[in-house]
This record gives structure tokens, C-alpha cells and sequence, in this order.
């Protein structure tokens, strides 16, 4: 494990490989799993406020859910928020796709578009690392998480080398801050010299 400040990061966030491969996946994050995006405590009311210039940029049938249900709803399993879902189950409501059929966020696309500031939920972002909060301790760990619809992008980064940390910097410095990542891919750099050195001689 890595500590950084009061963040304790799993060895498997530098040392196993990950790189999104949408064209294989076509984006199965968004349409599967028991319940959406979770979401800080700080984005339900952004989600609130910026619904009204997200709305024409996603489905039908998104629309109706979120205009049905709200744009999140609380996770009884997980003891958190998460975004809408069509239906209760399934594609998260903010989901569309683009001509290939591949998934894309409504928000982001409203974000690219200019109309609101905020890019999309951050634990969406950072995929496939998640946070686990302890706000009694004040302390949060991060976790890869393994999902078998994410084998394309295993192989993907495998193949190019490129750690899940290094894949995610832009998602980290969102949420952490540029020095926290310069930490962290220095204990990645030292965690990596210091396995090596551990090999026996071939």
C-alpha cells in the first residue's frame, strides 16, 4: 500500500495496466451494474442546478427517468448516491451514444459543448479506480476495481504498459491535485525499482 497524506492508495493502482478500450467495450460502464455513478455529497446539488442545460443533450429516455426520479438516488447496498438509472436498472440515465453505438455521457457532451462547467461525476472519471470514504476517520483509500466487462482495456494496457494511475493523471489531478499525482508516480517509480531488485538473476 501507498500513503499519501491521509490517502492510502492499493499497490494494484500502479501495478496493474489499464487503458479504455471503448471501440471493444462500446462503453459497458455506463449501461451496466446494479446502480449508476456514485456521487460526492457536493455534486447532488451541481446535478441539480445543471439538469436543465444537460437535458437536451441526452435520450428520450433518460430525460423521462431523471424528469420521473430526480438526477440521483440513494444506494440502499452501498450507502451512498448514485445517478439515475433507466427503469431502477440497467443504462445510467445520463448515458447516450454516439454513431458507432459506443456509450457517452451527457454531461461530458454538454461539458464539450460549453453549456455548463462541470465534466461529469468524478468517480465516473476516475473508473476503473474507486474511493472508499471513512468521514468519521477523515480518511479515503483508493482501490482498483476489477470488472470482467473491462478485460479489452486490461489487454489494451498491457499491451501499451501504461499503469491505471498514468491512465487516469488527468482524472487524479481533478481530484487530488497535480502535486498529489507527482507523489504518487514517484512511490509508483520506487515500488517498481524496488521489485526489480527483488528478481533473481535470470
Amino acid at each position: 500500500m501507498i500513503l499519501i497524506g491521509d490517502i492510502l492508495i492499493s499497490d494494484e493502482v500502479v501495478t496493474e495496466q489499464f487503458i479504455c478500450n471503448l471501440e471493444a467495450c462500446k462503453g459497458a460502464c455506463c449501461r451496466e451494474g446494479d446502480y449508476g455513478a456514485p456521487l460526492d455529497e457536493e455534486e447532488l446539488e451541481i446535478l441539480k442546478q445543471i439538469y436543465p442545460l444537460v437535458r437536451p443533450y441526452l435520450t428520450e429516455e433518460g430525460r423521462a427517468a431523471i424528469d420521473r426520479n430526480g438526477p440521483y438516488a440513494w444506494i440502499e447496498e452501498a450507502e451512498e448516491f448514485g445517478t439515475t438509472l433507466l427503469d431502477g436498472a440497467g443504462p445510467c440515465a445520463f448515458m447516450t451514444t454516439n454513431e458507432a453505438g459506443v456509450a457517452q455521457c451527457g454531461i461530458e457532451q454538454a461539458w464539450k459543448a460549453g453549456a455548463v462547467d462541470f465534466r461529469k461525476p468524478v468517480s465516473c472519471h476516475l473508473y476503473p479506480i474507486r474511493v472508499n470514504k471513512n468521514a468519521a476517520a477523515n480518511f479515503e483509500s483508493l482501490n482498483y476495481d476489477r470488472w470482467d466487462i473491462c478485460s479489452a482495456a486490461c489487454t489494451l494496457g498491457r499491451k501499451e504498459k501504461v499503469p491505471v494511475y498514468r491512465f487516469l493523471e488527468e482524472a487524479i489531478v481533478r481530484r487530488y491535485g497535480r502535486e498529489f499525482y507527482e507523489e504518487l508516480d514517484q512511490a509508483a517509480q520506487f515500488h517498481a525499482n524496488t521489485q526489480t531488485a527483488k528478481r533473481p538473476d535470470k
